[in-house]
């Protein structure tokens, strides 16, 4: 993946790669099939698909596939993540513990929801998960304490 200059350069290439990334879906469950391409700020992309689980709490998401591989490869920051399904007359949009999952790495990074046709919508953390908790939460003064000092 190469670097881009412009926003106007990236965003059809990253949705193409999260319909994609939605190819490898392994959801015999559900039969919904999310992809998801993650877009770090040195130009890296991760893709993600979800995985189901026959005990279906222990199931991923798309988005939090994509930002896992990231992480564990040593990445922090984001610029962008794209989402894909096959809905086709509606945006696919981030389940709310996607939502929270993304907001640990910050509010103000874009998210494009699209449809199997190319169109999206763009969206930021902030406008999906407004009034969020995140990690600048815990640094912030609290009224009690417990014995250790945390």
């Amino acid at each position: 993946f190469k670097k881009y200059i412009c926003a106007c350069d990236w965003i059809k290439p990253l949705i193409h790669q999260s319909q994609g990334a939605k190819e490898f879906a392994y959801c015999p469950y559900s039969k919904f099939r999310v992809g998801a391409a993650l877009l770090a700020h040195d130009g890296t992309v991760f893709t993600g698909c979800n995985v189901e689980n026959a005990s279906y709490n222990l199931g991923l998401c798309a988005e939090r596939t994509a930002i896992a591989k990231a992480v564990s490869g040593g990445y922090r920051s984001f610029k962008a993540i794209a989402i894909a399904s096959d809905l086709e007359d509606q945006f696919i949009s981030p389940c709310g513990g996607c939502r929270q999952f993304m907001r640990e790495f910050g509010d103000h990074w874009s998210v494009y929801l699209s449809k199997p046709d190319g169109s999206y919508k763009e969206m930021t953390i902030e406008d999906l998960l407004p009034v969020s908790f995140g990690p600048e939460d815990l640094k912030k003064k609290r009224l009690f304490t417990t014995e250790n000092g945390s």
